[in-house]
């Protein structure tokens, strides 16, 4: 309990209340009865007076056993008159054969003596009655209790004697002097220590998870579990066990409310000072793996410093998840400094910098052109990532189908296995651009199998634009007549749906192209008529022509 949770209670006169409870007893003497009756709770005793006196059966009774009959013959104290019956205790004569033994043993020096024992009862006139394991009672003021009345019985305290009355067999403690003693010889030995400004040996006498308390010859400091390493906050059942001795240093203290803050690492060398020109941004250092967290992992330098190797720096793998998968607990690893802030006490290390970046790796091995298998490692709007070892290469929407209008979101799911082609690497930004349609045969492939260039094919009409006209060939397949071609047709006049014929004059398999032209049509049927006119004799010219036209 500490000074600020004390119950000064009433303004007690301390003298006036001494005298008043002296006043109860006339003589305090002890004179030997006859037991006359034993009666319920009641005992009548004879001490030779017109009428006997009364006790409490409570008062003969040990661990439940009445010890006297009626008969035998007890010693009483008489404390005057109680109406006629004389007011007589049995339990005030074994109190002051304690009483009596108190003061053989301590004499006149009683100032100087500390009690313990036990709350057993709250007086009403404003104080405590303790007694301790002897049996011994003491009266301890209110005032003098720096405790409250609410819940006091049974707590055990310890008080200093403040007088001793033979007369009236009283012993008066004080609780609040041996508190205020204590505490100006710890602000005294506290003032001492921070006057030296110098470490101090202690022995740990509690250990919890928030700190140490640490015992400083008799006072006791908190070593926070911030102040026990420069590595930052740590659990002190790690590094310490209580008994052990350890040297602190003074950070404050608290007079009002006696709290003596104290720091093992600030009467330790700060290492970070150390290592401040002796290591930079860039250079490789061999750690151990000291703490996982899910975030990644800590490694110890081996001087009380330790370094953060985030999950992100471990691996080039982005599929890392836990730092668990690839350390172990006390491993030994070289990684590379990528940030020192010896002021903000702050060390980032990386594993990854040491290793060769996968997509080095990956251009060495691999080309444009190639064919690998990877697996969808995301899905998104315009295609979809995929992983191919430990670099990720770009499957877009239009490189994933033939069709028209493919989505990557629509053929695959995270985690499928995929056949792709290499057709880009860009090695200033380190992009790999894939595809699934240049492995599998376009439908201008398909179409060159059954078409050749002048071969006459119909489509309908399914678009016009400012340049031409688009034609449905085949499924996934168009066919272009540029404005050029159109001739003799009238561009304005075509429209959806029409069927318009027209030469094949380029098939791209590559690009999945095919163009057309009605006009090399119309010149083509002229040549076929020409032919025809040579190898015919018996027609003219335009007999020939009005069949064509027909």
């Amino acid at each position: 309990m500490g000074i600020e949770d004390i119950d000064l209670g009433e303004d007690f006169d301390f003298e006036q209340m001494l005298n008043e409870s002296f006043e109860n007893a006339e003589n305090n003497s002890v004179v030997d009865g006859v037991i006359v009756e034993i009666s319920g709770d009641r005992v009548l005793v004879d001490v030779g007076q017109k009428v006997e006196g009364q006790i409490y059966v409570s008062e003969i009774t040990i661990n439940g056993e009445v010890k006297f009959k009626e008969g035998d013959t007890i010693p009483v104290m008489l404390m005057g008159s109680r109406g006629e019956r004389p007011n007589i205790s049995h339990k005030k004569v074994l109190q002051k054969e304690k009483f009596d033994a108190f003061v053989k043993l301590h004499g006149e020096d009683v100032e100087n003596v500390t009690i313990e024992g036990k709350i057993i009862s709250v007086k009403q006139r404003g104080g405590f009655i303790i007694e301790d394991e002897e049996g011994c009672e003491y009266f301890m003021p209110m005032a003098q209790s720096y405790l409250k009345a609410i819940g006091a019985v049974g707590k055990k305290v310890k008080a200093k004697v403040l007088k001793v009355n033979e007369a009236q067999n009283s012993i008066i403690v004080s609780r609040k002097k041996l508190i205020e003693e204590g505490k100006a010889i710890k602000d005294s030995r506290v003032a001492d220590i921070l006057e030296k400004n110098e470490p101090v040996n202690g022995t740990i006498k509690k250990i919890t998870s928030y700190g140490m308390f640490v015992d400083l010859d008799g006072i006791d400091g908190l070593v926070n579990y911030n102040e026990i390493s420069y590595k930052g906050p740590v659990n002190p059942a790690n590094y310490y066990n209580e008994g052990d001795e350890v040297t602190v240093v003074v950070l404050s203290y608290d007079k009002a409310k006696q709290h003596l803050s104290l720091s093992i690492k600030a009467a330790l060398s700060n290492p970070w000072e150390e290592i401040k020109d002796e290591l930079e941004v860039g250079d490789t250092i061999t750690v151990t793996i000291s703490n996982f967290e899910s975030y990644g992992a800590f490694v110890d330098l081996g001087n009380d410093i330790e370094g953060l190797l985030h999950i992100s720096e471990i691996s080039w793998n982005k599929n890392v998840k836990n730092p668990k998968e690839l350390l172990t607990l006390g491993e030994e690893v070289n990684v590379e400094v990528i940030e020192l802030n010896v002021d903000a006490k702050r060390l980032r290390v990386s594993l990854k910098n040491l290793q060769e970046k996968p997509f080095a790796k990956f251009t060495k091995e691999h080309n444009v052109g190639d064919v690998i298998t990877g697996k969808i490692a995301t899905l998104t709007d315009f295609g979809a990532f995929v992983t191919i070892g430990d670099v990720d290469g770009l499957l877009h929407n239009e490189e994933s189908s033939w069709e028209t209008n493919a989505k990557c979101k629509a053929l695959y799911k995270k985690g499928d296995e995929v056949e792709v082609k290499i057709i880009k690497i860009d090695r200033e930004k380190e992009n790999i651009s894939l595809s699934v349609k240049e492995i599998a045969d376009s439908p201008a492939k398909r179409f060159q199998e059954t078409h050749k260039i002048g071969d006459i094919v119909k489509g309908t009409v399914k678009d016009a634009k400012d340049f031409g006209v688009f034609i449905k060939l085949e499924d996934n397949l168009d066919g272009l007549i540029r404005n050029e071609d159109v001739e003799p047709l009238v561009i304005e006049e075509i429209k959806a749906g029409d069927e318009i014929e027209a030469v094949v004059v380029n098939i791209d398999t590559k690009r999945n192209r095919v163009r057309l032209s009605v006009k090399r049509l119309e010149q083509q049927q002229e040549r076929e008529v020409l032919k025809s006119v040579n190898d015919t004799s018996s027609m003219t010219l335009g007999d020939l022509l009005k069949d064509q036209i027909k």
